[in-house]
């Protein structure tokens, strides 16, 4: 009903904006419009809950503090990286997406750890 009201009245314009807004969360953050598939492959399985899981994650309480926020989000979505490269190494073929999967865990990894040695040392939790 609403698509159609749009565009009897001309608002063709604001049609991506709709479509858009129904596959974003609470959190702003976009989600996938697409259900699990019983067909789902291992792979896609473990790709959908890493997602979501970051995706969860990552909607935290914000503190006004620009640094601090970013990097207490920052956390999170790179454990969704490494969680998707090991769901990678588990199913890849291909030799190159294996090195990438490798490479995005141990960089993930090298990072989360400076985050969070900076927000100790800063006193955030």
């Amino acid at each position: 009903m609403i698509l159609r009201s749009l565009i009897m009245a001309g608002s063709v314009a604001a049609l991506p904006t709709l479509v858009l807004a129904q596959g974003t969360s609470h959190s702003g953050h976009s989600t996938p419009m697409q259900t699990q598939q019983s067909t789902d492959t291992p792979a896609t399985k473990g790709y959908r809950e890493a997602n979501a899981k970051m995706h969860r994650n990552m909607d935290i309480p914000y503190t006004g503090d620009s640094d601090a926020d970013f990097v207490r989000s920052m956390i999170p979505h790179h454990q969704g990286a490494i969680d998707m490269a090991k769901v990678a190494l588990q199913n890849a073929k291909d030799e190159q997406v294996r090195k990438w999967a490798t490479d995005v865990i141990r960089e993930q990894e090298r990072e989360i750890a400076e985050m969070q040695a900076w927000l100790k040392k800063k006193g955030v939790q």
